[in-house]
Protein backbone atom coordinates (compact mmCIF):
# COMPACT_ATOMS: atom_id res chain seq x y z
CA UNK A 1 0.00 0.00 0.00
CA UNK A 2 1.75 3.60 -0.86
CA UNK A 3 1.09 6.45 1.04
CA UNK A 4 -1.36 7.44 -1.63
CA UNK A 5 -3.90 4.72 -0.84
CA UNK A 6 -3.95 6.23 3.25
CA UNK A 7 -7.05 7.38 4.48
CA UNK A 8 -4.96 10.15 6.79
CA UNK A 9 -1.88 11.83 7.39
CA UNK A 10 -1.30 10.02 10.63
CA UNK A 11 -1.10 6.72 8.81
CA UNK A 12 1.48 8.28 6.24
CA UNK A 13 3.35 9.14 9.20
CA UNK A 14 3.51 5.74 11.46
CA UNK A 15 4.16 3.54 8.00
CA UNK A 16 6.99 5.60 6.60
CA UNK A 17 10.30 6.62 8.28
CA UNK A 18 8.95 7.96 11.70
CA UNK A 19 7.96 4.44 11.98
CA UNK A 20 11.22 2.86 11.77
CA UNK A 21 12.48 4.66 13.62
CA UNK A 22 10.46 3.97 16.52
CA UNK A 23 11.68 0.58 16.11
CA UNK A 24 14.66 0.94 17.70
CA UNK A 25 13.00 3.30 20.83
CA UNK A 26 11.04 0.14 21.73
CA UNK A 27 13.14 -3.03 21.81
CA UNK A 28 14.63 -3.62 24.85
CA UNK A 29 14.69 -6.63 27.68
CA UNK A 30 13.64 -3.73 30.61
CA UNK A 31 10.66 -3.49 28.15
CA UNK A 32 9.62 -6.60 27.73
CA UNK A 33 10.02 -7.04 31.91
CA UNK A 34 7.67 -4.13 32.10
CA UNK A 35 5.25 -5.77 29.63
CA UNK A 36 5.38 -8.52 31.61
CA UNK A 37 4.42 -7.57 34.14
CA UNK A 38 1.66 -4.88 32.95
CA UNK A 39 -0.09 -7.89 31.09
CA UNK A 40 -0.45 -10.21 33.94
CA UNK A 41 -2.04 -6.99 36.20
CA UNK A 42 -4.17 -5.78 33.53
CA UNK A 43 -5.04 -9.14 32.57
CA UNK A 44 -6.05 -11.09 36.03
CA UNK A 45 -9.58 -10.78 36.14
CA UNK A 46 -9.59 -12.16 32.45
CA UNK A 47 -8.65 -15.92 33.13
CA UNK A 48 -6.90 -17.94 30.74
CA UNK A 49 -6.80 -16.11 27.37
CA UNK A 50 -6.54 -18.83 24.17
CA UNK A 51 -6.57 -16.04 21.63
CA UNK A 52 -6.08 -12.50 20.83
CA UNK A 53 -5.19 -9.96 18.57
CA UNK A 54 -3.19 -6.66 18.69
CA UNK A 55 -4.05 -3.88 16.62
CA UNK A 56 -1.18 -1.54 15.61
CA UNK A 57 1.53 -4.63 17.16
CA UNK A 58 4.47 -2.51 16.07
CA UNK A 59 7.67 -5.53 16.32
CA UNK A 60 5.81 -6.96 18.61
CA UNK A 61 7.05 -6.46 22.18
CA UNK A 62 3.18 -6.69 23.73
CA UNK A 63 2.78 -10.11 21.75
CA UNK A 64 6.07 -11.31 23.37
CA UNK A 65 5.04 -10.49 26.82
CA UNK A 66 1.89 -11.97 26.13
CA UNK A 67 3.32 -15.09 24.63
CA UNK A 68 5.10 -15.29 28.09
CA UNK A 69 1.70 -14.80 30.35
CA UNK A 70 -0.39 -17.28 27.99
CA UNK A 71 2.31 -20.05 26.28
CA UNK A 72 -0.40 -21.90 24.51
CA UNK A 73 -2.80 -19.11 22.93
CA UNK A 74 -2.72 -18.04 19.43
CA UNK A 75 -1.70 -14.60 18.84
CA UNK A 76 -1.97 -12.08 15.37
CA UNK A 77 -1.01 -8.78 15.12
CA UNK A 78 -2.00 -5.84 12.47
CA UNK A 79 0.84 -3.73 11.60
CA UNK A 80 1.35 -0.71 8.97
CA UNK A 81 5.08 0.07 8.94
CA UNK A 82 6.53 -2.69 7.14
CA UNK A 83 9.83 -3.06 8.93
CA UNK A 84 7.97 -3.48 11.88
CA UNK A 85 5.77 -5.92 10.42
CA UNK A 86 8.69 -7.92 8.86
CA UNK A 87 10.02 -8.90 12.46
CA UNK A 88 6.52 -9.27 14.09
CA UNK A 89 6.30 -11.94 11.79
CA UNK A 90 9.35 -13.46 13.46
CA UNK A 91 8.01 -13.86 16.43
CA UNK A 92 4.34 -15.08 15.57
CA UNK A 93 4.17 -16.33 11.82
CA UNK A 94 3.76 -15.16 9.10
CA UNK A 95 -0.10 -16.19 8.92
CA UNK A 96 -0.88 -14.16 12.05
CA UNK A 97 0.59 -10.92 10.41
CA UNK A 98 -2.05 -8.51 8.79
CA UNK A 99 0.65 -5.98 7.29
CA UNK A 100 -1.69 -2.50 6.23
CA UNK A 101 -3.73 0.49 7.87
CA UNK A 102 -6.28 -0.76 10.81
CA UNK A 103 -8.80 0.70 8.91
CA UNK A 104 -8.20 -1.73 6.20
CA UNK A 105 -8.37 -4.56 7.99
CA UNK A 106 -10.81 -7.21 7.68
CA UNK A 107 -12.35 -8.38 10.47
CA UNK A 108 -13.36 -12.17 9.08
CA UNK A 109 -13.34 -14.36 12.85
CA UNK A 110 -13.04 -13.48 16.31
CA UNK A 111 -10.80 -14.13 18.96
CA UNK A 112 -10.96 -14.07 23.14
CA UNK A 113 -9.08 -10.78 23.29
CA UNK A 114 -8.80 -7.82 21.20
CA UNK A 115 -6.00 -5.56 22.54
CA UNK A 116 -4.66 -2.26 21.65
CA UNK A 117 -1.89 -0.35 23.49
CA UNK A 118 -0.53 3.22 22.68
CA UNK A 119 -2.06 3.42 19.24
CA UNK A 120 -5.77 4.84 20.17
CA UNK A 121 -3.71 8.65 20.99
CA UNK A 122 -1.82 8.26 17.40
CA UNK A 123 -5.31 7.47 15.55
CA UNK A 124 -7.41 10.50 13.57
CA UNK A 125 -10.21 11.11 15.66
CA UNK A 126 -12.39 11.34 13.01
CA UNK A 127 -11.63 8.12 12.81
CA UNK A 128 -11.97 6.44 16.03
CA UNK A 129 -15.46 4.90 15.58
CA UNK A 130 -14.05 2.48 12.56
CA UNK A 131 -11.43 1.44 15.31
CA UNK A 132 -13.30 0.96 17.76
CA UNK A 133 -16.07 -1.01 15.29
CA UNK A 134 -12.85 -3.08 14.72
CA UNK A 135 -12.08 -3.38 18.12
CA UNK A 136 -15.47 -4.77 19.43
CA UNK A 137 -16.07 -6.98 16.06
CA UNK A 138 -12.86 -8.75 16.47
CA UNK A 139 -13.13 -9.94 19.84
CA UNK A 140 -15.28 -12.94 21.20
CA UNK A 141 -15.24 -11.84 25.13
CA UNK A 142 -12.93 -8.97 25.84
CA UNK A 143 -11.42 -6.15 24.75
CA UNK A 144 -8.12 -4.23 26.80
CA UNK A 145 -7.76 -0.37 26.16
CA UNK A 146 -4.28 0.92 27.24
CA UNK A 147 -3.73 4.32 26.45
CA UNK A 148 -2.97 8.12 27.45
CA UNK A 149 -6.13 9.10 29.04
CA UNK A 150 -7.67 12.31 29.57
CA UNK A 151 -11.88 12.83 30.38
CA UNK A 152 -12.27 15.04 27.26
CA UNK A 153 -10.63 14.84 23.79
CA UNK A 154 -7.45 16.95 23.87
CA UNK A 155 -4.63 17.23 20.96
CA UNK A 156 -0.97 17.74 22.30
CA UNK A 157 2.59 17.62 20.48
CA UNK A 158 4.29 14.87 19.71
CA UNK A 159 8.33 14.66 19.49
CA UNK A 160 7.86 18.11 17.80
CA UNK A 161 4.74 17.39 14.96
CA UNK A 162 1.50 18.85 15.79
CA UNK A 163 -1.96 16.42 15.45
CA UNK A 164 -0.08 12.97 16.06
CA UNK A 165 -1.06 12.96 19.47
CA UNK A 166 -4.55 13.15 21.04
CA UNK A 167 -5.63 12.05 24.59
CA UNK A 168 -9.64 11.46 25.40
CA UNK A 169 -11.60 8.54 26.77
CA UNK A 170 -11.28 6.32 24.61
CA UNK A 171 -12.76 3.04 27.06
CA UNK A 172 -15.56 5.27 27.81
CA UNK A 173 -16.61 6.09 24.14
CA UNK A 174 -16.47 2.48 23.76
CA UNK A 175 -18.33 1.21 25.97
CA UNK A 176 -20.90 4.52 25.15
CA UNK A 177 -20.72 2.74 21.69
CA UNK A 178 -21.79 -0.74 22.53
CA UNK A 179 -23.72 -1.33 25.66
CA UNK A 180 -23.07 -4.62 26.15
CA UNK A 181 -19.71 -3.98 26.59
CA UNK A 182 -18.42 -3.68 30.40
CA UNK A 183 -16.06 -2.28 32.63
CA UNK A 184 -13.88 -5.57 34.45
CA UNK A 185 -11.16 -3.77 35.63
CA UNK A 186 -8.86 -0.77 35.47
CA UNK A 187 -5.64 0.58 36.65
CA UNK A 188 -2.59 3.47 36.19
CA UNK A 189 0.86 2.61 35.15
CA UNK A 190 3.90 5.12 36.28
CA UNK A 191 6.55 5.80 33.87
CA UNK A 192 8.36 6.72 36.93
CA UNK A 193 8.02 3.08 38.16
CA UNK A 194 10.96 2.03 40.07
CA UNK A 195 10.94 -1.71 38.82
CA UNK A 196 7.90 -1.89 35.66
CA UNK A 197 8.09 1.83 34.06
CA UNK A 198 5.40 2.05 31.87
CA UNK A 199 4.66 5.64 29.70
CA UNK A 200 1.96 7.03 32.27
CA UNK A 201 -0.89 4.25 30.75
CA UNK A 202 -4.19 4.07 31.95
CA UNK A 203 -5.50 0.88 30.98
CA UNK A 204 -9.34 -0.27 31.14
CA UNK A 205 -10.22 -4.23 30.60
CA UNK A 206 -13.76 -4.53 29.46
CA UNK A 207 -16.20 -7.97 28.74
CA UNK A 208 -18.99 -8.35 26.35
CA UNK A 209 -21.88 -9.28 28.26
CA UNK A 210 -25.63 -9.70 27.35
Amino acid sequence: MSELDYLTPQETFWAGEFGSEYIGRNDSQQLLASNLNFFAKALKQAGQISSAIEFGANIGMNLRALQLVYPGAVLRGIEINPDAAEQLRAHIGQDNVYEGSIFNYPVSDQVELALIKGVLIHINPDMLPVVYEKLYSASRRFVLVCEYYNPSPVAIAYRGHADRLFKRDFAGEMMEKYPDLKLVDYGFVYRRDPAFPQDDISWFLMEKKS
